[in-house]
């Protein structure tokens, strides 16, 4: 016994020592260099000295030594999520993971967001083209002198990444355009619901202008000192986007003559995107105007012709080759109108079956005047400058907040907003015309503000134009819940702090959900006491605070009576179209039927109030058990995340692999919150970072990252963020007095 057992133990220990050894060669080893001195191909010496959480303090001889040096230490923590990156947006993963990533390439080139980058490069203005440019060069210095010690994710996939370019932090920027912009989906399910439903019912679900379609979005504030303890303002910035590991954002801070500046920007992409400099401090919300329309296209296949207005034009073929790993290439044609790529597509139009060729026009897809204004914005000083970035704004509609040290506050709308004169475009349009954009809204149009007697201007994805705007007006707003809520947190006192602005960032009280619940118990106590069943779950509802916490019953028995009345509702309009229309109705459009409460929509809201919460605790019951008292919520919305490559590797989860397994991934853990409630959350959807400016002292300013600043495995900042962002905490953002705890000095490389 003692023999096996001794046996046993020098297994354990090779096995130890042969995962040690590994662990080294495909993880330790890898680690980038952050220490010590390095020499570049700068125009003078410079510095990246990282912090106590791995970002990087640069300071540049400058503003391309900058650039270049923000390449070279993006590519150092980030260079496999970069490289994926720029293949997603392009259609070339299957390249190198195989047929599993083909039918993402296929969708990516249907956009062609590469051609589009591409014209996007060839006229971007100099000085901007300067600093894509030394961007470029540093991810590439630090590419071909380190091909042997490249991130693990290369050599588990056996493949070196191509050089970088300008067009690859292009085509990033064009893929978090077409995610913030996209309407598409929603465009052609209208359609459809329209061909087989009550058109005026179909339209009150899909309301073009009122601000109560979309439910996912962002939250950005900013108060002047008249709110704050310190008497100067304090701005506050979190974007809610797809959770992604490694974390979708980077930290990083900047300093080079006539530039000092710090924030987050995406991986890829040089400057930054939100943050601050000495001066003044923005964040950013998504608009969600309208930026997209479809046309139906008369076209012929075979050659490419079709008609506008009265003529025939012809189309362009483009052919796409989409490489295989290990498969063969797979080759994509598209026609391109004047309205855009063509997809063709099976629908019913008056209630027979058409083969249509919808061409998408999108105004990002149009390069003109295109310009990549983070370098001016970054060096902005006060509201004029700043607006004049902004009056160049080529991305994605979006809202802008702004601070200064003067004590100045403001908000700005942005980005190029087709103007349709004759048409909403909610769904696709006749190709042969009149349906024409007639250009896009002026600028100087756009709804702004400044110094706003109230001190305060909030933007939750709301509709900011109002009932008199001289333009009309599409889009999927975000009905104003978060928007009215942050209103009245920061309302509610008048010695607000960086650290305080925390407590409304990740605040879970839903007013829609509230009010449902409201709704659903009157409908009890009117006419369900009867009925045992239903008795918990009424009186789960009526103790309920409103708050989506997890480990309480109440926000699931609401979610699920949204999901079955969200269903009965689409199907009243468009019958059959209920459970596919589920994630498209937005609370406020069942909030409005709830409370006009017409009789051409339900004979009995009554009924069908107690109906759907008798459905919602059948279907609770079945995973969560009859007593609805003890249900909990965070067991249903109960999130995970793996590394895409590492988190599903098959020795992960074994002996002795599984020692460092947790690190590849989080969760799972449960969440709070809902798409109505300020901190958004869903099981793909939350707040992808959190960013707070402290305009009366810059290093009171507070950031945080969803995972770690570090996209290699094996750092110490790969995940070291998480537990405070999940237990809604943060960290110093670090810019007069940056906590140091490595430095790599760089001199010109001879």
């Amino acid at each position: 016994m003692n023999r096996i057992l001794q046996f046993i133990n020098v297994l354990i220990v090779l096995a130890l020592l042969a995962a040690g050894g590994i662990l080294y060669w495909w993880g330790y080893r890898l680690l980038p260099q952050t220490s010590g001195q390095v020499a570049l191909a700068v125009s003078g010496p410079g510095r990246i000295a990282r912090d106590n959480l791995g970002v990087p303090h640069i300071r540049a001889a400058s503003l391309e030594d900058a650039a270049y040096l923000q390449g070279y230490a993006m590519a150092q923590d980030r260079l496999w999520q970069m490289d994926m990156a720029r293949r997603q947006a392009s259609g070339e993963v299957a390249e190198v993971v195989g047929r599993a990533g083909l039918e993402s390439d296929l969708e990516a080139r249907r956009w062609r967001l590469r051609h589009i980058a591409a014209a996007q490069a060839a006229v971007v203005p100099q000085e901007e083209y300067a600093v894509l440019a030394a961007y470029a060069r540093g991810v590439n210095a630090f590419i071909g002198t380190h091909r042997t010690t490249l991130p693990v994710e290369f050599s588990l996939l056996k493949y070196d990444p191509r050089p970088w370019s300008i067009t690859d932090s292009l085509v990033i920027g064009m893929q978090m355009a077409k995610s913030l912009s996209a309407s598409d989906e929603s465009e052609l399910h209208k359609a459809d619901m329209l061909q087989v439903g009550d058109a005026d019912k179909v339209n009150a679900l899909f309301p073009v202008r009122s601000g109560g379609e979309s439910q996912l979005g962002s939250n950005a504030w900013v108060v002047s000192g008249k709110w704050t303890k310190s008497g100067r303002p304090l701005l506050a910035s979190d974007p809610h986007l797809a959770f992604t590991f490694p974390a979708t954002w980077y930290q990083v801070h900047l300093e080079a003559p006539g530039l000092n500046v710090v924030g987050v920007t995406l991986p890829g992409i040089p400057m930054v995107i939100i943050g601050h400099n000495d001066r003044i401090a923005w964040g950013v919300t998504n608009l969600h105007f309208d930026v997209m329309d479809f046309y139906v296209e008369r076209m012929n296949f075979a050659n490419g012709q079709y008609e506008f207005d009265g003529k025939v034009e012809q189309a362009r073929l483009e052919k796409e080759v989409v490489a295989v790993k290990d498969g063969q290439p797979v080759v994509l044609e598209q026609w391109i109108t004047r309205h855009g790529p063509v997809r063709v597509r099976q629908a019913l139009v008056q209630g027979k079956p058409e083969v249509q060729a919808l061409a998408l026009r999108w105004t990002h897809a149009d390069p003109a005047n295109f310009s990549f204004i983070f370098t001016d914005l970054n060096r902005a000083k006060d509201w004029p400058t700043f607006r004049a970035a902004l009056a160049r704004y080529p991305g994605a509609a979006q809202n802008f907040v702004y601070a200064d040290v003067d004590g100045h506050i403001g908000y700005q709308a942005t980005g190029r907003l087709p103007l349709r004169k004759r048409f909403a475009g909610d769904v696709p349009m006749d190709g042969r015309g009149p349906q024409e954009w007639e250009g896009f809204i002026p600028f100087d149009a756009l709804p702004s503000s400044f110094d706003p007697p109230s001190g305060m201007l909030v933007t939750a994805n709301q509709n900011p134009f109002p009932n008199s705007y001289p333009f009309p007006v599409a889009g999927s707003f975000t009905a104003p819940y978060r928007q009215r809520q942050i209103e009245a947190m920061l309302t509610a006192r008048k010695d607000w702090t960086a650290s305080q602005m925390l407590v409304v960032q990740k605040d879970v009280y839903s007013a829609f959900s509230h009010f449902l619940a409201k709704q659903v118990l009157e409908a009890y106590q009117a006419r369900g006491l009867k009925n045992p069943k239903l008795a918990g779950a009424a009186t789960v509802l009526r103790n309920w605070n409103g708050q989506m916490e997890k480990g309480t019953p109440a926000p699931l028995l609401v979610t699920l009576i949204y999901q079955q009345l969200v269903r009965a509702i689409a199907d009243r309009a468009a019958p059959g179209q209920g459970a596919a229309y589920e994630s498209k109705l937005a609370p406020a459009v069942v909030e409005k039927l709830l409370r006009e409460r017409p009789q051409d929509w339900f004979a009995d809201y009554g009924q069908l109030l107690l109906r759907v919460l008798s459905e919602a605790v059948d279907q609770g019951s079945r995973t969560q058990g009859a007593d609805v008292s003890r249900w909990d919520y965070g067991s249903y919305l109960t999130f995970t995340q793996r590394h895409p490559l590492l988190g599903g590797l098959p020795l992960a989860n074994s002996f002795p692999f599984s020692l460092v397994a947790d690190g590849f991934r989080v969760g799972p853990v449960p969440l709070s919150g809902s798409t109505t409630t300020v901190k958004q959350t869903t099981l793909r959807v939350a707040p992808s970072m959190r960013f707070v400016a402290d305009l009366s002292d810059w290093d009171q300013s507070l950031n945080n990252l969803t995972i770690g600043q570090s996209g290699q495995p094996m750092s110490s900042h790969f995940r070291d963020q998480w537990k405070a962002y999940y237990a809604g905490e943060s960290f110093p953002l670090g810019f007069l007095r940056p906590q140091i705890s490595s430095t790599l000095e760089v001199s010109v490389a001879k």
